[in-house]
């Protein structure tokens, strides 16, 4: 098999539902592939370990998870931190206090043995995992020690190898080297510096091909990519990306027509100002509920547009970050039944279209996130709807199926 039968038509994040025949040998098993239902938890699921911040106890969290009806998790595998000193208490700055992903002051934590203990709990119950980084400052700032794309390659099989040793590699769903890259709250270490989605730039494609070709050679059937958000997704087709297995397109009708909701309602993502959530809670709802089709039809038109070029590129999508507004929480005149409501429209449009191998809800669907975790029918009515989607059976290969092989459907 040559390189491009390998990868051609990237595979479904998926389970495999193997139905027995009553002779093997005349009725071999037929494999059908189903979309995941997948949730972001960040690096939540580290930080946020004090009492009432949600990821406590694993085991908990992990169970609600799957009470929910999903059945994969993207999480931040700290590979900088690990590589530099993974058993090492290193102290974290915070990346905001308006937010509640992760901590909103300085904490301190461990990336192993966590990564591994908790990887292993996702596996026992039947959750798929996938990799990525949001490169947490730390205290030293050790992410700039990300120099070149042979040290971020280098970084990822320290995590990689860290995860064979433990016997979990085929719990990994996919490995993400950087989150929306190169965004510099994420990439700061990336120079020249590009503005946020310009991951097409030249100097950039260059780091991204090299850095996936050298963790190909040390992991050939690990599933690659970077994850993007930006507004032309055409990009996608303009460019050589045949080393990327899936494409991760973050996807919300906020900063849609040139962010036009977040202009009206005034919001500027104020990582440390209190000012955008006081806008948000006095604006939000009511302009959305102005004219709620027009903000919809913003959001299905680009879920159409990326599974457009999904179909034409014959690589199949995934979505953890999505559909509603980037930031909300739960909040004094923050409701969330507005929001739930596009976030069911774009979950359901994505689902229908055949393209996508693992689809969220919204980037809310987490423990801290109360108004929104609570609501248990709404995600199960959700996750049942995504679980059972059809999807495009020629964007399933070899790779993306090895880690699902002989998972049973939940």
């Amino acid at each position: 098999m040559n390189r491009k039968e390998f990868i051609t038509g990237a595979a479904a994040m998926a389970t495999l539902a193997v139905t027995k025949a009553a002779d093997a040998a005349t009725n071999p098993p037929t494999v059908r592939a189903s979309t995941l239902a997948i949730t972001m938890w960040d690096f939540s699921w580290l930080e946020r370990r004090w009492p009432g911040a949600g990821y406590e106890d694993w085991d908990v969290a992990l169970d609600g998870l799957v009470e929910r009806g999903y059945n994969a998790v993207r999480i931040d595998a700290f590979p900088h931190l690990l590589h530099f000193g993974a058993e090492k208490e290193w102290l974290l700055l915070p990346v905001w206090d308006q937010q509640i992903w992760g901590s909103q002051d300085v904490n301190r934590v461990k990336i192993l043995p966590a990564l591994i203990e908790f990887i292993e709990k996702c596996h026992k119950r039947n959750i798929r995992v996938a990799l990525s980084s949001w490169f947490r400052e730390d205290e030293f700032n050790t992410r700039m020690k990300i120099t070149s794309p042979e040290v971020m390659a280098q970084i990822w099989i320290s995590v990689l190898d860290a995860v064979r040793r433990a016997g979990l590699i085929d719990a990994i769903l996919w490995t993400d080297l950087c989150n929306e890259w190169p965004g510099d709250i994420w990439a700061p270490y990336f120079l020249p510096k590009a503005n946020w989605g310009e991951w097409h730039l030249p100097h950039s494609l260059s780091w991204i091909n090299r850095s996936i070709e050298l963790v190909r050679i040390a992991y050939p059937q690990m599933p690659l990519l970077y994850s993007f958000d930006n507004d032309r997704v055409e990009n996608y087709l303009d460019h050589d990306l045949s080393e990327f297995d899936l494409f991760e397109h973050h996807i919300w009708m906020a900063p849609q027509n040139g962010g036009e909701f977040y202009n009206i309602v005034d919001y500027k993502y104020g990582r440390f100002d209190p000012r955008g959530y006081r806008n948000l809670s006095l604006k939000a709802e009511a302009t959305y509920r102005e004219k709620p089709a027009y903000w919809q039809g913003l959001l299905t038109a680009k879920i159409d547009r990326i599974a457009a070029v999904s179909k034409t590129a014959r690589k199949p999508l995934a979505i953890t970050e999505c559909w509603g507004l980037v930031d909300y929480k739960d909040w004094p005149l923050l409701k969330w039944d507005w929001l739930k409501e596009l976030c069911e429209i774009g979950t359901v449009r994505a689902a229908s279209t055949g393209q996508w191998m693992a689809i969220a809800t919204s980037n809310f669907c987490a423990p801290q996130f109360v108004g929104m975790w609570r609501d248990i029918e709404w995600h199960q009515r959700m996750t049942k709807v995504i679980r059972e989607s059809p999807l495009d059976q020629s964007l399933i290969n070899a790779r993306l199926m090895r880690p699902l092989a002989g998972k049973k459907v939940a």
